[in-house]
């Protein structure tokens, strides 16, 4: 069966939407027009479709069986096509062959009862061991982590959640390898490893420095960079001892322009011009550029070197476990600063006056000393992180003693719990077990059922049962024949052989397809089908019915859900929608009664300010046999028809005479003056007996607006000679006249 339903953005349902829970095997629905009932059967027929992407059905122990659902669709569907699908039903078979069926089909319904069942069993299991695991969670949290928790805590981190305790506890019960210690013991330990625990350090990284120290021994810097010594100015030039000044001061002339830049005059002639060119010749050139290379290498060098000292130097004073020797490391770092700044003054000379020569100081020294301080730090990492390791083990040996300690202190607790999951486990075993058998037995007795149904069905039985109803209800002017061109189809024929359907009313089209969907409710389109459950969802089926109908269709539909309430037949719920008050109590008042019931539920849908909300009633049935509404439709009498009339005045009479004021039909009639009065009651109460109790032929179906009228005073003088005329009055008020 559907156990709930739920929708939301779409039609009148907005993004809160309703749910419409605890479905029971009788549901009735009353609401207004527009009220969203259609998108409601809409939702059954057809959950997948896009349009219901927010919207919900769930089906009782996830069992879903076929739904049929009637509504304008299905009307549309099902008629105005000139063919109707037939409907398969049990034709040709024998009283033992019916049997045979109805055997196996109450078999499999029992079989279905008890999966469901066990289902449920299945379920209460499953939530049985949820309770007791969560009650043991609970418990070892508090009997243990709480109590255990300060001189014991590094022991659970990682298990510091409920959930996660619980786990690691019955996994360290299985483990008796570790060796049990006392209590005391564990305190006393706790003591020296849990706490603050030294951390792996990370080593210095080294330095490398030889590149920088071939560059400080090239022979270049000894070397007097000079011109050539054949060139005839090379004489005055080396005399003078001013290489350096001409060879700046050669980097002015200009190479068309005769101007000296040392006195302004015009004495630079080509001649000099190629003496000088001559002087500082390729080798000059090659020894200055080397000059340069090497001085820009040397820098760079140096200058990443010192700010890696510096960064090393910075890192281990942050670092309050360092190993190195701060003091003598930033004395050494202070003097090689210095010596770097010195060699980059005596390179920056030889860079400018090429002829000088340099004697650069060695790094060599002081950066020997800066990598023995790392290398002796690092030799003192390497032993901190061995002791670091070592700790680490201890630690973890500790942990495994608290779990075991902890574990053989609650041992019956938890073995106790181990041996009651255990039995639930095969409880949940046995009885998933027993459903794939069962599933695997209730597919078996369908196939069976198939099989034997298979030549024995029949859309003849569907036709006659239509027709039968039909005339018996007075529409004898047309009826339903086999298509004479296609095999299994209907088609509506008048008398005269003529196609009936352009010509029929719609309220003769509204009753011919629920007519039509009562046979699809026990049978199907298909031979396979006939037996199979379903869900019956019906949307407003009298509407475009007259009055006289209405308590046709009540009365079919009583008849359903008497099956559905007896267990009978294949139809295991119905869910009925409707905006007719009259249809509403007509259909779900049992022998003029409301009575309620476990397996039948109640709902209204409102609508307001265009939003759909819904109202569960339960099993108290929202339109209420309500006295005020009973004299409501006597004063309108005039819009409603006699059988409305009849149901009414007897209502009346049994709520207010007899059940209220336990009066029979004699003691009413009594009351009358003489024979002749008392005749005329007696009809009357006869008249609405006969039209609320009775099934009226064509003749009893329509009475005259006089006869109405005529035992209408009769009904009024039954107050009158009660003495209850002023009940009657007070009720109709200024109609009472």
């Amino acid at each position: 069966m559907i156990d709930s339903l739920q929708l939301k953005n779409i039609a009148t349902y907005d993004n809160t939407g309703i749910l419409i829970k605890d479905l029971k095997k009788i549901n009735f629905i009353y609401g207004v027009n527009g009220s969203g009932m259609t998108t409601l059967t809409k939702l059954i027929s057809n959950p997948k479709n896009p349009l219901f992407k927010d919207c919900s059905l769930n089906w009782k122990n996830n069992s879903s069986i076929k739904a049929l659902v009637y509504n304008k669709e299905f009307r549309d569907a099902n008629f105005g096509q000139g063919k109707m699908d037939g409907v398969f039903t049990l034709g040709k078979a024998t009283k033992e062959q019916e049997k045979a069926i109805e055997a196996k089909n109450e078999e499999k319904k029992r079989l279905k009862e008890d999966i469901i069942k066990r289902t449920e069993t299945l379920d209460t299991q499953k939530k049985l061991k949820l309770s007791k695991d969560e009650s043991f969670r609970d418990s070892v949290w508090t009997d243990i982590y709480k109590k255990h928790e300060n001189e014991f805590k590094e022991a659970f981190v990682g298990y510091m959640i409920k959930e996660n305790f619980k786990k690691n506890l019955l996994q360290e019960f299985k483990n008796t390898l570790v060796p049990l210690v006392t209590y005391e013991t564990l305190q006393e330990r706790a003591k020296t490893i849990f706490g603050k625990a030294p951390e792996i350090l990370s080593a210095i990284n080294a330095i490398n420095f030889d590149r920088l120290i071939e560059i400080e021994e090239q022979k270049i810097w000894d070397k007097k960079i000079v011109g050539k010594a054949d060139v005839d100015i090379a004489k005055l030039i080396q005399r003078l001892n001013i290489n350096d000044w001409v060879n700046e001061g050669r980097k002015f002339i200009e190479p068309e322009d005769s101007t000296c830049p040392f006195c302004q005059g015009p004495t630079i002639t080509s001649s000099f011009k190629n003496q000088l060119e001559n002087y500082f010749d390729e080798s000059f050139l090659n020894d200055t550029r080397a000059v340069g290379s090497l001085t820009e290498e040397y820098n760079r060098l140096a200058n990443n070197l010192v700010h890696l000292v510096q960064s090393i130097e910075a890192s281990e004073k942050s670092n309050e476990a360092s190993k190195l020797n701060q003091n003598l490391f930033s004395s050494n770092l202070k003097t090689l600063s210095a010596q770097v700044t010195s060699n980059q003054v005596l390179l920056a000379n030889k860079t400018k006056e090429p002829s000088r020569s340099i004697k650069l100081i060695s790094l060599k020294a002081q950066l020997d000393e800066i990598a023995a301080l790392i290398i002796s730090a690092n030799t003192e990492i390497t032993k901190h992180n061995s002791i670091v390791a070592n700790f680490s083990k201890e630690k973890q040996n500790l942990v495994k003693s608290v779990w075991r300690y902890i574990t053989n202190d609650h041992k019956a607790t938890i073995q106790a719990f181990i041996d009651e999951q255990e039995i639930i486990d095969k409880a949940i075993a046995g009885i998933e077990k027993s459903l794939i058998d069962g599933n695997t037995k209730h597919k078996e007795l369908g196939r069976e059922i198939q099989d034997l149904s298979n030549s024995l069905t029949s859309v003849q039985p569907s036709i006659n049962q239509i027709n039968k109803t039909l005339s018996f209800y007075g529409f004898r002017n047309f009826s339903i024949v086999p298509s004479t061109t296609e095999p299994n189809k209907y088609k509506i024929q008048r008398e005269d052989g003529s196609i009936a359907e352009s010509t029929m009313s719609e309220g003769e089209i509204t009753f011919i397809t629920f007519l039509y969907f009562l046979q699809l409710s026990k049978g199907s389109t298909s031979e396979t089908n006939i037996s199979e459950e379903r869900v019956l969802v019906i949307d407003d089926p009298i509407c475009s019915l007259d009055s006289n109908i209405l308590y046709v269709v009540s009365s079919l539909l009583k008849e359903i859900i008497k099956k559905i309430n007896a267990g009978t037949g294949n139809i295991r719920q119905l869910i009925l929608l409707t905006h007719n008050v009259h249809f509403h109590k007509e259909v779900s008042f049992k022998d003029g009664r409301n009575q309620s019931s476990n397996d039948t539920f109640y709902w209204m849908l409102r609508r307001k300010n265009h939003i759909t909300s819904v109202q569960a009633f339960e099993m108290k049935n929202p339109i209420q046999n309500s006295y005020e509404l009973l004299w409501s439709e006597l004063k309108n009498r005039s819009e409603n028809s006699s059988i409305t009339i009849q149901n009414t005045m007897r209502r009346i009479i049994e709520n207010y005479f007899r059940i209220l004021g336990k009066y029979g039909d004699d003691d009413i009639i009594k009351k009358f003056a003489d024979t002749e009065e008392q005749e005329i009651c007696r009809s009357l109460i006869c008249w609405i007996n006969d039209g609320s109790h009775t099934m009226p032929d064509d003749l009893f179906i329509e009475h005259q607006s006089d006869v109405i009228e005529r035992y209408f005073l009769v009904f009024e003088k039954i107050f009158e000679y009660m003495n209850h005329k002023e009940h009657f009055n007070m009720m109709m008020g200024s109609s009472a006249a």
